[in-house]
C-alpha cells in the first residue's frame, strides 16, 4: 500500500525533512449526534509523530440543543430533510458554526492560536449514506469553517469515492495502519481494530510475506445505534449506561437470527451501512421487556462482528475495540464470547485514545488530501483503484504569525 511507503526523512520526528510534518486539528461528528470530537495530530500524511512539544489532549464539545434536535429529527426519517421539516441551508450553517466554536474553544483551552495549526480535517455530519445509489451527504461547509477559524480546511472526504463506485466508508483504516506502522503488534497474524460507533466497522491488518502491511476493512453491522435508540425509548436516557439493561436481560435469539438473515451479511466486503438500515429490528424487539430488548440488540451487534470475522481472509488473534461501544461492559462481554479464542480489549491497551481516534484520523486524511495522496483503497471501500478525495479550502481570514 502506497500510504505506508517509507521515505528517508521518516526517521526524524517530522520536524525536519523540509517541514513535511503538519500540526492538524481533526473534527468528527458521529452518528450518535452527541457533539463534536476535536483532536490534534502531528503527521506527514503517512506516519503519526509524537511532537517534540506535547500535543494537547482531545476534547468533546456538545452541540447547541437546537442542532442536536434537528439532526435527530432528520435521522428519524432516514435523512429526508423535507420530511423532518428542517431547513438544510440553515442547519448546515449552524452545524458548521458549532464546529468553528469547538475549534476556537479547543485552541483557547489548549493555549494555542490559529497560527499554530496548519490545517483542519472536517468530517461534517452524515445525513445520508447510500453508496449503491452513488450518493453520500456529509453536511458541513468547509469554506465557512476556514473563514470562521482562520485555518485552511479539508472536508467532503467520502463523495469522490462513492461517485467512483466505492462504498465511501470506512475511511479510518489507513489511520489505524499509520499508528501500527513499526509496532510489534503488527505481524503475520491479523490484528483487528473494531470501531463501535452508531455503526460498527472493522479493520484487519497483517504483514504479507514481504512484510508489507495489508488491510481489509468494512462495516460489520449495527454498533451502538439500535441499543441507544432502544434505551432512549424505554428509559429516556441516550444509551444503556454501563450495559446495565443488557446485563439484566435475556436475549431473544430468534430475533437475532432473523436480523442476521439480512442480505448485507452474505455480501462480500468491502461494504458499508447507513445508520438507518436496521431500524426494522427495533420493531421486532418492540414487545420485549426493557432489559431483554437491550440484551437482544447487544447480542446482535456482537453476532454481526462474528459474522464479519468469518468473511476475513484469516481470523484475527487479537481484537482491539474503539468507539463508545468499548465502554459498554455487556457488549464487551458478548464480543469476548462470540470471538473466542481470540482476545478482546480496548484500544487503550495499544496506548491509543479510543474517544478521539476518528477525529485524529480526519487530521491524517486532511494532510493526505492536501498532498493529493489516496485516502480510499480497493480493500477498504471497494474503490476501483486507490483514490484521492476531499476538498481543500484556503482561509480568507488567515492571521499572520507574529
Amino acid at each position: 500500500h502506497s500510504f505506508m511507503q517509507r521515505r528517508s526523512t521518516d526517521d526524524d520526528d517530522g520536524g525536519g525533512g523540509g517541514g513535511s510534518c503538519m500540526t492538524v486539528v481533526g473534527l468528527m461528528s458521529g452518528t450518535s449526534m452527541d457533539g463534536i470530537d476535536v483532536a490534534c495530530v502531528r503527521t506527514d500524511g503517512r506516519r503519526v509523530f509524537a511532537a517534540a512539544t506535547k500535543l494537547p489532549p482531545s476534547r468533546t464539545y456538545a452541540y447547541p440543543q437546537s442542532v442536536t434536535d434537528r439532526l435527530r429529527a432528520v435521522a428519524r426519517v432516514g435523512g429526508d430533510v423535507r420530511a423532518a421539516n428542517v431547513e438544510p441551508v440553515q442547519l448546515e450553517a449552524d452545524l458548521t458554526d458549532a464546529h468553528a466554536v469547538a475549534v476556537l474553544r479547543y485552541l483557547e483551552e489548549s493555549h494555542m492560536s490559529a497560527t499554530d495549526v496548519d490545517l483542519i480535517g472536517f468530517h461534517g455530519h452524515t445525513i445520508v449514506h447510500r453508496p449503491a445509489q452513488r450518493y453520500t451527504w456529509q453536511m458541513g461547509d468547509g469554506q465557512r469553517l476556514a473563514d470562521k477559524t482562520g485555518i485552511a480546511v479539508c472536508y467532503n472526504f467520502r463523495v469522490n469515492d462513492v461517485e467512483h463506485g466505492g462504498q465511501g466508508a470506512p475511511l479510518v483504516p489507513i489511520y489505524h495502519a499509520a499508528l501500527l506502522a513499526g509496532s510489534e503488534v503488527l505481524c503475520k497474524t491479523p490484528v483487528a481494530i473494531l470501531n463501535i460507533g452508531g455503526v460498527a466497522n472493522l479493520t484487519s491488518i497483517w504483514l504479507d510475506s514481504a512484510n508489507i502491511p495489508q488491510l481489509v476493512a468494512f462495516d460489520t453491522g449495527p454498533g451502538n445505534a439500535l441499543i441507544d435508540d432502544w434505551a432512549m425509548k424505554v428509559t429516556g436516557k441516550p444509551c444503556d449506561y454501563d450495559g446495565c439493561l443488557a446485563l439484566q436481560g435475556t436475549p431473544n435469539k430468534e430475533i437475532v437470527k432473523h436480523a442476521l438473515a439480512n442480505e448485507y451479511f452474505s455480501r462480500k466486503p468491502p461494504k458499508s451501512l447507513d445508520r438507518g438500515e436496521f431500524l426494522g429490528v427495533l420493531e421486532e424487539v418492540h414487545g420485549l421487556s426493557a432489559t431483554d430488548g437491550a440484551a437482544t440488540l447487544t447480542l446482535l451487534t456482537a453476532e454481526c462482528v462474528a459474522a464479519a470475522r468469518d468473511r476475513l481472509p484469516a481470523p484475527p488473534a487479537k481484537w482491539f475495540v474503539t468507539g463508545g461501544g468499548r465502554r459498554n461492559p455487556a457488549l464487551m462481554r458478548a464480543l469476548a464470547a462470540v470471538l473466542a479464542p481470540a482476545t478482546v480489549g480496548p484500544v487503550e491497551e495499544l496506548g491509543w485514545h479510543g474517544d478521539s481516534l476518528e477525529a485524529e484520523a480526519f487530521a491524517l486524511l486532511a494532510v493526505r488530501t492536501k498532498l493529493h495522496l489516496p485516502i480510499t483503497f480497493p480493500t477498504t471501500t471497494g474503490a476501483p483503484e486507490p483514490l484521492c478525495g476531499g476538498v481543500f479550502c484556503a482561509s480568507a481570514t488567515r492571521p499572520t504569525a507574529h
